[in-house]
């Protein structure tokens, strides 16, 4: 039997079968067959090695979601190289900071991107003319993928103040399609949208491999807008898609929510947070079964999963376990069983991947005794259905998007007066939570609010920095100097 190989095989394989059948689609509506796309893979494969991208080279990526996007992917997986698509929302200093720490040796960009891609001082590809100029005279080349081998890096905030890299293989990748195609019925008929960015494991792993995987097709979505997603769903057919509860509440809240066709739609998957029961019960009205699931980059990223059948049952749990994946809790610093009441979730499977791109200490102290420690706390019932209950971390997941405290804080602490801080999330009825900053100002130093806000802005991404920030003198401490951040986040919620 022929063993299995990397990702960048898929085209061509499916193109073997139904050559003419539509695997992606572009923004103006014409589709992108498997035979085209294997056959623009290819070249792609051969530009790039010809322009010295090779085995375990990383090639950086950045854009709006896109054909090419996907394109590059499948070229780079070719080559046996490794696909490190980067945040297009982040600021300068943030996208530099990952194409040091991966050590890209290429990067291939959009014009949407153009600024950020100046970051990077080695040759680049954009995505346009010179684009379509290496593809159309590519010769053609490709490398032995195992399943072993590393496929992407994924870069995760990090809880010390610097982001993390997360080393997918293309086994990493490959079990994950298979633990989605064993929990959802996706069909070689599907047509979905990617709404999730692809710089994201979910707008990869979620929906668009395991479609790509059936032979079925995908529409990538570069911007989010509720009223035109709306009304492609009904115009183009479309099947399923993902998003965070942010995206639902939006689109159902939109004036053209009641009118349009949702009749194609057969599920809806989401994760992130829990979505509000009125936003869940507007879609269920409008016969749209919602799969809640839970994962993170470390997984590919499926962990748990509502089942159709089951999901009316359940409304808040996020559900049970994916076919290979194995679960556990952790009580009293050891690997328990579960239903042993509110703990840690541990996870292990062929799924959870290789490791932090050369940190071998944060990996180490991410696992416990060979399983992946989640940092959630979740409470599993009798019957498998497992609930979060709380976050270990102190992650906010704002509109989708994970924002750790420690990177604000640390941005924070770089001002001049600024001598502690400390950010706490919030609930909020649009974006799920927000940030709130403590900043704690050095004896006689007078702080600018506005200020400070600029200097955030210029260094993170729009969507770190906090809704609201407030000076004050003392930020409460406990006996070994740790901030007392459960005292923070109560005053932060009482605020007006």
């Amino acid at each position: 039997m022929h063993p299995p190989d990397g990702l960048g095989s898929w085209p061509a394989r499916r193109a073997r079968i139904d050559a003419s059948r539509t695997a992606l689609v572009r923004p103006d509506g014409t589709g992108v067959g498997y035979g085209e796309l294997a056959a623009r893979v290819d070249r792609l494969a051969g530009a790039l090695a010809a322009a010295g991208v090779g085995p375990g080279d990383r090639v950086a990526q950045l854009g709006v979601n896109a054909v090419e996007v996907l394109e590059t992917f499948f070229a780079v997986w070719r080559l046996g190289a490794v696909a490190v698509p980067l945040n297009h929302r982040l600021a300068g200093p943030e996208i530099a900071y990952m194409l040091d720490d991966v050590g890209a040796s290429f990067l291939v960009s959009s014009p949407d991107a153009a600024a950020l891609a100046a970051e990077f001082t080695g040759p680049r590809l954009e995505v346009g003319p010179q684009y379509e100029e290496a593809v159309a005279g590519g010769e053609g080349a490709a490398h032995p993928v195992g399943l072993d081998d590393a496929a992407l890096v994924l870069y995760t905030s990090g809880t010390t103040g610097r982001p993390k890299g997360a080393v997918l293989t293309h086994g990493n990748l490959t079990w994950n399609t298979v633990n989605q195609l064993a929990h959802v019925d996706v069909a070689s008929t599907d047509r979905v949208l990617c709404i999730a960015p692809l710089f994201h494991c979910v707008g990869i792993g979620q929906i668009t491999l395991p479609t790509l995987f059936k032979g079925g097709s995908v529409e990538p979505v570069a911007k989010v807008d509720p009223g035109a997603i709306l009304a492609r769903i009904g115009a183009a057919g479309i099947t399923g898609f993902s998003a965070v509860p942010t995206m639902l509440q939006m689109m159902c809240d939109h004036p053209g929510f009641a009118a349009a066709d949702l009749s194609s739609l057969r599920v809806v998957q989401y994760g992130g947070s829990p979505v509000p029961e009125r936003v869940a019960r507007a879609w269920l009205d409008r016969g749209v079964t919602l799969q809640q699931g839970y994962g993170m980059t470390e997984a590919s990223p499926g962990v748990l999963m509502a089942t159709r059948e089951g999901s009316p049952a359940h409304p808040v749990a996020v559900g049970v376990p994916h076919f290979f994946t194995d679960v556990a809790m952790v009580r009293d610093g050891e690997v328990a069983p579960l239903h042993a009441g509110p703990a840690e979730l541990l996870v292990r499977g062929p799924h959870v991947f290789a490791g932090y791109h050369g940190r071998p200490a944060d990996t180490a102290d991410a696992m416990l005794d060979g399983w992946f420690r989640t940092g959630d706390v979740l409470t599993v019932a009798e019957d498998g259905w497992a609930t979060v209950v709380d976050r270990v971390k102190d992650v906010i997941i704002s509109g989708g998007e994970n924002v750790y405290p420690a990177e604000v804080e640390a941005v924070l602490l770089g001002v001049d007066g600024v001598v502690g801080a400390a950010v706490v999330g919030v609930p909020d009825e649009r974006w799920g939570e927000t940030g709130v900053g403590f900043v704690q100002a050095a004896p006689g130093a007078v702080l600018d609010v506005d200020a400070l806000r600029a200097h955030l802005a210029a260094h993170l991404a729009r969507y770190k920095v906090p809704k609201r920030l407030v000076v004050v003198d003392e930020l409460p401490r406990n006996a070994t100097g740790k901030i007392r951040r459960t005292e923070l986040r109560a005053r932060a919620e009482e605020m007006p």
